[in-house]
């Protein structure tokens, strides 16, 4: 049996489960957000818990046991407190800008970078080099941190750039000088 996939999901007070068959659904103050599950896994639930359950011990019910069960506690988390990621970023004359969906970055290139964001991520701006990305799907504020990481990566000599707030960069000596 699988350590995560049996651990059941408690559901908050402002939370509601909707369960047909492989589709789930949570509406919760933040919104609402749906999933089909994979075959040979459902959810069952018992008062005001989540199980999620497999068909029959073959190996791909097993695989999907897991991620399913990670799956449906992140939509029931998200769509009660949701989700966040903050970005730091690092260098001289580098800095951020948020006009309601749209994200400029200067980093260092001749131009500025602009950035899109999605339907229901929201992005703010604090003191000009921390940029804070939330909405209710874990999956996509991940996808959208990592893009904007991926616009200047820090990089090993200086660490300069945009990282995750409190990663760690290890840092190189660089070139030693001539005696």
């Amino acid at each position: 049996m699988s350590r995560i996939g049996k651990r059941p999901i408690p559901i908050p007070n402002k939370v509601t489960i909707e369960i047909n068959g492989q589709y789930v659904a949570a509406k919760g103050p933040k919104g609402e957000l749906d999933l089909t599950l994979p075959e040979k896994v459902k959810v069952v639930q018992e008062s005001d818990t989540l199980v999620v359950e497999r068909a029959d011990d073959s190996r791909t019910a097993k695989e999907r046991h897991g991620l399913s069960r990670t799956l449906v506690a992140n939509m029931v988390e998200g769509v009660s407190k949701g989700f966040e990621k903050r970005l730091s970023i690092q260098g001289v004359g580098y800095r951020a800008q948020a006009q309601g969906t749209k994200l400029t970055l200067n980093v260092g290139y001749s131009k500025p970078v602009e950035m899109n964001m999605p339907k229901g991520i929201d992005v703010k701006v604090e003191n000009n080099t921390q940029v804070v990305v939330s909405g209710i799907d874990k999956e996509i504020v991940g996808n959208i941190a990592a893009q904007i990481r991926a616009v200047r990566p820090p990089e090993v000599y200086k660490g300069k750039g945009i990282r995750y707030l409190g990663e760690y960069i290890r840092r190189k000596a660089g070139k030693a000088g001539k005696k």
